[in-house]
């Protein structure tokens, strides 16, 4: 089996067992504990050797997988690691967007800005009464930099950077997923939260690995 198909079993083993300590699931908090950084590492180890012929995107996405990490150790205290979980992934959306404006200019397509403005409005319409004043600001900066990493990854796709079409999906899934913790966290539980929230999740930053290109297989020597 490759490198690449063990770390996507293993990534995924670890985000079920993560989703699985849910109340509604096993309700063992100690397996979100292990498991949730684990299948982030999972990512970031299947990104490592990827990008080796654009370097510098490379740095800025390994950026984004780490301060997502940090975001996820941060989130597994939900009160008191929100805030400083919110600026992790706020900092991790804009390494992406600065790693992928290294590859087309910011907005060299309108139109993904314009849907992802009206898809950020939308939920910040729908969320808006319940989020804490407080917490006001830094959700709608977020929301912003969320849509504009979205937004940009979606310019990829339509400039036909190559795996851009992962790309695009990832940034999708990405809006999804935090649309879905938004919804859950300032709305109303939703049910079985965590399994649409986290696999939604852990597919957006695989496929945002995956635009990075992947290593160049080493040439059997000739007997």
């Amino acid at each position: 089996m490759s490198r690449d198909r063990v770390l996507a079993v293993g990534t995924a083993a670890a985000a079920l067992l993560a989703i699985a300590a849910a109340p509604w699931a096993l309700a063992m908090p100690v397996l979100n504990f292990i498991f949730k950084p684990l299948a982030t590492i999972g990512v970031i180890a299947y990104a490592w050797p990827r990008g080796g012929d654009m370097p510098v995107l490379r740095r800025w996405l390994l950026a984004g997988l780490g301060l997502s990490l940090c975001g996820d150790v941060a989130l597994l205290w939900p009160q008191q690691g929100f805030l400083p979980g919110l600026v992790s992934f706020l900092l991790a959306h804009l390494a992406y967007l600065v790693g992928f404006t290294r590859v087309q200019r910011c907005g060299a397509r309108v139109l993904p800005f314009v849907v992802y403005a009206g898809v950020a409005g939308a939920i910040l319409w729908q969320l808006w009464p319940g989020v804490p004043a407080a917490l006001r600001g830094p959700v709608a900066v977020y929301v912003l930099a969320l849509a504009s990493m979205a937004a940009q990854a979606a310019v990829l796709w339509r400039t036909g950077a190559p795996r851009g079409t992962v790309l695009a999906l990832g940034g999708a899934l990405f809006v999804a997923s935090d649309a879905l913790l938004a919804t859950n966290k300032f709305a109303g539980p939703l049910p079985m939260a965590s399994l649409w929230i986290l696999a939604t999740y852990w597919s957006a930053q695989w496929c945002i690995a995956s635009f990075l290109a992947p290593a160049p297989q080493p040439s059997s020597s000739a007997r």
